[in-house]
């Protein structure tokens, strides 16, 4: 009956003896499963000693022929040394070209708020120690590989390697972060502590782990890789141009193609070439815009605005430098106790008119500063309650501070007497005597001058100290001062944490020079760091800078400015909240060249 069948069961027992054959081989070749990560788990990537290959960098003719490309050029002084984000802090040229190559998780807006980039939306844990980041799905590396939580891993693996050859405060901090992947484009951040200011943090550029895998943190550096650059920004390299085939004298960037893609790229960026031509000298960069053979140059200090106003056919766009000029006082020397007295630091504060001094002194370079948090940032106040230059009132203030300090200092002569058993005619001095340490900048001294020479008009004896900047430095990181004109600067963060002036643990070792030791003021910045609520820090903030006003922790001068001077046919450019001097491109998308 089955004969009918033979061969089709002949057939039929033939696959089935193959295919249990492949199940078989299979089996045997087939790696172990992969266990799921656990919550505690930090995924590492295999870094090998031998950097992965990359094609070397070559350097075009700086002659290269005009073509039809709308061309944007902007003069850099400088040179290139690492077009890669990790390293950028280091060297302002590479700063600027990378901010245009590569994107963080995040980017501030015009009024320096955070907002995601590579990042779609993160949560943050009711603790404050844990951000879960939901990464973007429709970005593409500018050779259109995707980009992925694998990407972030990678950038944090070098960051947090004791190895780690760019600035040593990033790596310090990175050290302290754990990161976590938990999927295709979600990842988590661990920290040791609350920090409010870590979603700013998140502004570093992110680097391709296929372009660079296999490459350690101690590799980096000299890896091809940093002249070579592959981002996911609105830019990508075009072309290193140099006149001897060796120095590289201008840098060409053309709107990537991956980043037309995305929606934020489907309009604008008209600017389709962007070079960058380097020079050695601002006064030299600066004849090149007034030439007309470059479209754009940014003062890098005060002192350079002047020069910028006075080139036509040029448009200076202006705003604040994330710096502050301050007069501070040294409140943890004994000879200079006198500062820790409330009444006597707002006698000073009343009897001193700061616009005068800093009108006539940095006109055109800097504005009258109101607070110790930059003008333009969501935390700023600007009503705050200043008393009225009153040299009446001051002179008061001062009689009764005298009264208080002279009476303090005679209850501990006396007391120090009574314990060492024997008399003294010590008296306490009638007059208060310091002087201001200033670096020997022209117009900082000739401002100090002018302090002093207001204040000596109340029976003060004050002096001014201006030094090479070298030895102002180390006077000031030694407290070798007894007041002194400084200008803190922010870095390249957006965000208002002023913590590291101001907190009275930033003594002796941060950057709370003079030891400003008030309780109130530092609660307020400890509440205001750790805050994850952007409601509730605005309203610490406001506190802090009302309660820095009425204390006088010390008195804010001047804000520098900051210009960017572009040319008549550059349209479309405005300046908002400069958190970092590359921010000046935040709005690159909406210029136009005529």
């Amino acid at each position: 009956m089955l004969r009918g069948f033979r061969w089709q069961l002949i057939a039929l027992l033939t696959a089935a003896s193959l295919f249990i054959i492949s199940i078989i081989v299979r089996s045997s070749e087939a790696p172990p499963p992969t266990p799921p990560v656990s919550a505690s788990a930090t995924p590492q990537i295999a870094v090998s000693s031998t950097p992965a290959p990359t094609q070397a960098p070559s350097l075009e003719s700086d002659s290269a022929p005009e073509d039809s490309v709308v061309t944007f050029r902007e003069a850099l002084v400088g040179s290139v040394q690492r077009l890669n984000p990790l390293f950028a802090p280091s060297n302002p040229v590479d700063r600027d070209i990378t901010s245009l190559i590569f994107e963080g998780l995040t980017r501030t807006n015009p009024y320096g708020e955070i907002e995601p980039a590579l990042a779609r939306s993160w949560i943050i844990s009711s603790d404050g120690l844990e951000y879960i980041v939901q990464l973007r799905d429709d970005v593409l590396w500018q050779d259109g590989i995707p980009f992925d939580a694998d990407d972030v891993i990678y950038t944090m693996s070098i960051l947090r390697s004791p190895d780690f050859p760019g600035p040593a405060e990033l790596g310090e901090f990175w050290r302290t972060v754990e990161t976590q992947k938990l999927g295709e484009h979600l990842v988590r951040f661990r920290l040791t502590q609350r920090l409010s200011s870590f979603l700013d943090a998140l502004r570093i550029g992110i680097l391709p782990v296929h372009a660079l895998e296999g490459t350690g943190a101690a590799q980096l550096a000299s890896h091809p890789f940093n002249l070579t650059p592959i981002g996911t920004g609105p830019y990508q390299l075009e072309a290193l141009r140099s006149d001897d085939g060796q120095t590289i004298r201008a840098v060409d960037l053309r709107v990537a193609p991956v980043y037309r893609q995305r929606p934020e790229g489907q309009s604008g960026y008209a600017l389709d070439r962007v070079r960058f031509r380097l020079y050695e000298t601002f006064d030299e960069a600066a004849q090149a815009l007034g030439r007309g053979e470059v479209d754009a140059l940014a003062a890098r200090e005060r002192g350079e605005r002047q020069a910028l106003l006075h080139i036509s056919g040029v448009d200076p766009h202006t705003q604040i430098q994330p710096e502050l000029g301050a007069l501070i006082f040294n409140w943890a020397n004994d000879d200079t106790a006198y500062f820790r007295e409330q009444r006597f630091r707002v006698a000073l504060e009343a009897g001193l008119d700061r616009s005068s001094v800093v009108e006539r002194n940095l006109l055109n370079q800097a504005i009258r500063a109101d607070s110790p948090i930059m003008p333009g940032s969501w935390a700023f106040v600007p009503d705050l309650p200043w008393a009225p230059h009153d040299p009446a009132a001051a002179r008061q203030l001062l009689a009764t501070a005298q009264e208080r300090v002279l009476t303090a200092a005679e209850s501990a002569a006396a007391e120090a007497t009574e314990t060492a058993g024997e008399a003294t005619d010590d008296a306490p001095p009638a007059m208060f005597s310091f002087a201001i340490l200033t670096p020997n900048d022209e117009p900082l001294t000739r401002m100090a001058q002018e302090i002093a020479t207001q204040w000596s008009q109340y029976g003060l004896g004050v002096t001014v100290d201006s030094v090479d900047a070298e030895t102002y430095q180390a006077r000031l990181d030694a407290g070798d001062f007894d007041a002194a004109v400084v200008e803190l600067a922010l870095g390249d963060s957006a965000d208002p944490d002023v913590y590291e002036f101001w907190h009275q643990g930033q003594y002796p070792d941060g950057k709370n020079y003079g030891g400003a030791n008030d309780r109130r003021i530092s609660e307020l910045l400890e509440r205001a760091r750790q805050e994850t609520s952007g409601v509730n820090r605005v309203e610490l903030y406001r506190q802090f800078q009302e309660e820095f006003v009425e204390r006088a922790i010390a008195l804010p001068l001047y804000y520098p400015l900051y210009t960017y001077a572009t040319a008549d046919s550059i349209q479309g450019v405005q300046l908002g909240f400069i958190g970092s001097p590359a921010d000046r491109f935040r709005n690159i998308g909406q210029w136009t060249k005529a």
